[in-house]
């Protein structure tokens, strides 16, 4: 019901956002194609050399495991002023014996340089009970190189809301790459978001992977033990909201990520965030969850911290507590209702302290698969919550995510 409620209010408040986002699904299209046919002509196949091998953690553990990526991108140049008269042999006059026969021509037709493997379409509609509304509508290429390196295209459509502000659109564009050297993982991105009424911006990212111990698995293929560290590092506009976005907010954040696999059935994940803002000021921000898995049930304890060196919020738009603690308790459901549908149900509970004053953090959480096909499925999930991403004074907040992916493999 609450659902329903919510799409209804997206639909008919933005009925000229769907005409914007074909809009933009159009010029997307338009994009891939460019890209794939500069991908495949013969001449940049013939001189692009990519030069390493991309594993994610969760391309790594897909494997064995169930842990989720989300990988980003970019694109490595190709050699300049190419000459293919170079590569052609000397004429000779000199006649062949008569006994000679010609070398066999392969009939095997060329393995291409790159592939596209797969389509995948992010979407994100968040609202809350002050009046913000954050829209993401993002797809991602994917394509795999002969060597087994891969790199994205990533375009979109986002858009920013809030009462007081102008609204602003966002048309993301990313290129990424991502390889292996040894056993290290490595992915790089670079990007520009390009705003309807304000300045573009560059965006960065880089990621480095490498396994602490070596991976464990079992006979069928579970993941019995691994401990993955990694470091991170992004610049990139501020997407909190409108207001961050309109004063032109921009951070780095730096740090590392810890995922340790107990065993067959327990994990611990831990990450930690160190920011630096243009407006002068910092952050560090801490995550860790330590989940056991009982068939179908889980069991999930989570603790969130963030610290800000000055609250800004009423000049830059973010929210920048000087002291935000969050802990809780999760209990959830995963299982197959049908052959072609997967679903999760999840609640949290638990305490959030701001400024030192504690209140109740609680959030629902909903998320179904459906298989349309071996190559074709979809995600569709919503979540409630409490948590604060704002000061709200006295009053209690509440916040909305519908979120969704469309995956297509090649």
């Amino acid at each position: 019901m609450a659902d329903s409620f919510v799409l209804y209010l997206f639909i008919s408040r933005h009925s000229l956002l769907t005409r914007l986002i074909w809009g933009c699904l159009q010029l997307q299209l338009g994009v891939i194609c460019s890209i794939g046919i500069w991908t495949f002509s013969e001449a940049k196949l013939q001189a692009a050399q990519a030069h390493q091998t991309w594993k994610s953690l969760s391309e790594f553990t897909e494997g064995v495991s169930k842990v989720n990526p989300e990988p980003t991108p970019i694109l490595i140049a190709a050699p300049e002023n190419f000459n293919p008269d170079l590569q052609l042999p000397p004429k000779t006059s000199i006649e062949a014996p008569q006994n000679y026969s010609p070398p066999k021509t392969s009939t095997e037709p060329r393995t291409p340089d790159a592939v596209l493997e797969s389509i995948n379409t992010d979407y994100r509609y968040d609202t809350d009970n002050f009046g913000q509304t954050n829209l993401f509508f993002e797809p991602t290429a994917q394509f795999r190189l002969s060597n087994g390196n891969k790199i994205f295209f990533k375009t979109g459509f986002n858009l920013f809301e809030q009462r007081g502000v102008e609204s602003i659109t966002n048309f993301p564009l990313q290129v990424g790459w991502q390889g292996k050297i040894g056993e290290v993982t490595l992915q790089t991105v670079a990007g520009v978001d390009v705003f309807n009424r304000l300045p573009t911006a560059i965006n960065l990212n880089a990621k480095v992977e490498a396994p602490i111990s070596p991976p464990q698995v079992s006979s069928s293929g579970r993941l019995l033990s691994a401990v993955v560290l990694s470091g991170n590092l992004e610049q990139s506009p501020y997407k909190s909201n409108a207001r961050t976005l309109e004063n032109q907010i921009t951070a780095w954040r730096f740090g590392p990520d810890l995922y340790w696999q107990i065993d067959s059935k327990t994990s611990l994940f831990s990450s930690l965030r160190l920011g630096n803002y243009n407006d002068g000021n910092s952050e560090v921000q801490s995550f860790s969850r330590l989940e056991r898995k009982f068939g179908q049930f889980s069991l999930a304890a989570n603790l969130f911290n963030l610290s800000f060196d000055r609250d800004l919020e009423r000049t830059s738009g973010y929210f920048s507590p000087p002291d935000f603690l969050v802990y809780n308790a999760e209990v959830a459901w995963e299982g197959d209702v049908a052959n072609f549908l997967r679903c999760r149900l999840a609640a949290n509970l638990g305490q959030q302290r701001l400024k030192g004053e504690f209140d109740n953090a609680n959030t629902y959480q909903t998320r179904c698969t459906v298989k349309f096909s071996p190559n074709i499925d979809a995600d569709l999930g919503y979540t409630f919550s409490n948590v604060r991403n704002q000061e709200t004074g006295g009053s209690t907040y509440g916040g909305n995510s519908l979120t969704g992916q469309l995956r297509v493999k090649f």
